[in-house]
Protein backbone atom coordinates (compact mmCIF):
# COMPACT_ATOMS: atom_id res chain seq x y z
CA UNK A 1 0.00 0.00 0.00
CA UNK A 2 1.81 3.10 -1.23
CA UNK A 3 0.88 6.53 -0.01
CA UNK A 4 -1.28 8.36 -2.51
CA UNK A 5 -1.97 11.52 -0.52
CA UNK A 6 0.23 14.61 -0.33
CA UNK A 7 0.95 16.64 2.79
CA UNK A 8 -1.63 19.37 2.07
CA UNK A 9 -4.32 16.79 1.36
CA UNK A 10 -3.52 14.96 4.59
CA UNK A 11 -3.58 18.21 6.62
CA UNK A 12 -6.97 19.25 5.23
CA UNK A 13 -8.42 15.80 5.89
CA UNK A 14 -7.05 15.74 9.44
CA UNK A 15 -8.54 19.14 10.25
CA UNK A 16 -11.87 18.19 8.68
CA UNK A 17 -11.93 14.89 10.57
CA UNK A 18 -11.21 16.53 13.91
CA UNK A 19 -13.88 19.17 13.28
CA UNK A 20 -16.46 16.49 12.48
CA UNK A 21 -15.52 14.56 15.61
CA UNK A 22 -15.81 17.70 17.72
CA UNK A 23 -19.19 18.47 16.16
CA UNK A 24 -20.38 14.98 17.00
CA UNK A 25 -19.20 15.26 20.59
CA UNK A 26 -20.57 18.75 21.18
CA UNK A 27 -24.00 18.12 19.67
CA UNK A 28 -24.11 14.44 20.62
CA UNK A 29 -24.67 13.45 17.02
CA UNK A 30 -23.52 10.33 15.18
CA UNK A 31 -22.23 12.42 12.28
CA UNK A 32 -19.03 12.70 14.29
CA UNK A 33 -18.28 9.06 13.58
CA UNK A 34 -17.98 9.98 9.88
CA UNK A 35 -15.06 12.18 10.93
CA UNK A 36 -13.03 9.04 11.61
CA UNK A 37 -12.77 8.27 7.88
CA UNK A 38 -10.86 11.40 6.83
CA UNK A 39 -8.86 11.32 10.04
CA UNK A 40 -7.69 7.73 9.56
CA UNK A 41 -6.90 8.26 5.87
CA UNK A 42 -4.87 11.35 6.81
CA UNK A 43 -2.91 9.40 9.40
CA UNK A 44 -2.03 6.50 7.10
CA UNK A 45 -1.64 8.64 3.96
CA UNK A 46 -3.66 6.28 1.80
CA UNK A 47 -7.11 6.83 0.32
CA UNK A 48 -8.84 3.76 -1.16
CA UNK A 49 -11.07 5.96 -3.36
CA UNK A 50 -8.00 7.64 -4.85
CA UNK A 51 -6.64 4.19 -5.64
CA UNK A 52 -9.85 3.15 -7.42
CA UNK A 53 -9.97 6.38 -9.43
CA UNK A 54 -6.23 6.30 -10.18
CA UNK A 55 -5.69 9.70 -8.57
CA UNK A 56 -2.76 10.75 -6.40
CA UNK A 57 -1.92 14.00 -4.65
CA UNK A 58 1.46 12.69 -3.51
CA UNK A 59 4.12 14.19 -5.72
CA UNK A 60 6.82 11.99 -4.15
CA UNK A 61 6.70 8.25 -4.65
CA UNK A 62 7.33 6.64 -1.25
Amino acid sequence: MTKNMGQKDRAVRAIFGVLLLMYGLIFQNLIGVVGLVPLVTAIIGYCPLYSILGVTSNRYED
